[in-house]
């Protein structure tokens, strides 16, 4: 498996350019291909190495980059999606799902070189089989409603009930908590909670969990905890592989095959070593040599 070091040194020896990046990562992503056996389309955000940006999440436009991967490709393979991402929108993330689900059904197994959080870890949630290293990780799928936790803003207003209850007086205290917010604003937290449940419940159930007896209570469950607030420090919570297990998904490890284990790491190193090169903040790729990007 080529290092991080070694990638860069195989970037270096074809003149450090942009194409050299391109050559290099078009490469792997061959060789991944071949070993994995299976149809694979990359989706990563340079999150890690760019300041922000509003497009480094998963946002509608992700929609081009898809449309232009998938165009031309074998679809009865299934599909292995790479998948590096901060999260993005929720709706952005049905509309991948959903389409991808058109162009090669339901067999879609998501790898995890390093982090899928948020409507990454949503994304996830539609496959049959998260692939997953022990440095790889899930995150809550609790929506942000301009950039506020909804579920904190929910939290928030049973905490404020139970204690006017008790103590009359603190409606003063937290009517002032509650002026800082828009109008519809709580309703807005209440739908999005509300859909983010609905929608990954019904993928598990529809997929991952399709067939067993108790799918329906078993994807409840693990919504319940992928959004269980109390339990979570914060948004950007990791799930790593076991806890992902005890959250009830279908996991494997990439350490099981070391090939795999090769090809996978070999492929996150060059699309890291890209980032770091190039102005590329977000890449969608295929392994047929098919790319699309946006750059800073």
């Amino acid at each position: 498996m080529p290092t991080w070091n070694a990638v860069n040194k195989q970037i270096d020896d074809l003149g450090s350019t942009p194409e050299a990046c391109d050559k290099v990562r078009s490469e792997y992503l061959q060789l991944a291909e071949a070993k994995l056996g299976r149809t694979v389309i990359a989706y990563y955000s340079g999150f890690l190495q760019k300041a922000s940006h509003p497009e480094l999440v998963i946002s509608d436009f992700d929609m081009n980059g898809m449309m232009a991967v998938v165009h031309g490709l074998d679809r009865k393979r299934g599909l292995d999606l790479f998948l590096h991402t901060p999260g993005g929108g929720i709706e952005a993330a049905r509309a991948i799902v959903e389409y991808l689900y058109q162009m090669f059904g339901k067999d879609i197994r998501v790898i995890i070189p390093q982090m899928a959080m948020s409507a990454g870890t949503m994304i996830s949630c539609a496959s049959k089989e998260v692939m997953m290293g022990k440095h790889s990780c899930l995150g809550p799928t609790d929506p942000q409603v301009r950039g506020i936790p909804a579920m904190g803003v929910l939290a928030e207003i049973e905490r404020a009930i139970e204690e006017i209850k008790a103590e009359p007086l603190k409606q003063i205290v937290w009517q002032q908590v509650f002026a800082k917010y828009p109008p519809a604003f709580i309703g807005d937290c209440e739908r999005q909670v509300e859909g983010a449940k609905k929608m990954v419940a019904a993928w598990l159930e529809g997929n991952m969990y399709d067939g067993q007896e108790d799918a329906a209570d078993r994807a409840r469950r693990t919504v319940d905890e992928l959004m269980n607030y109390g339990e979570q420090t914060e948004h950007g919570q990791h799930y790593p592989a076991d806890k992902a297990r005890e959250l009830g998904l279908n996991v494997t490890m990439i350490e099981d095959d070391q090939e795999i284990q090769e090809a996978v790491l070999s492929v996150h190193h060059t699309f890291v070593a890209t980032f770091a090169r190039t102005s590329n903040i977000k890449i969608i790729e295929n392994a047929a040599g098919g790319t699309w990007s946006v750059a800073a």
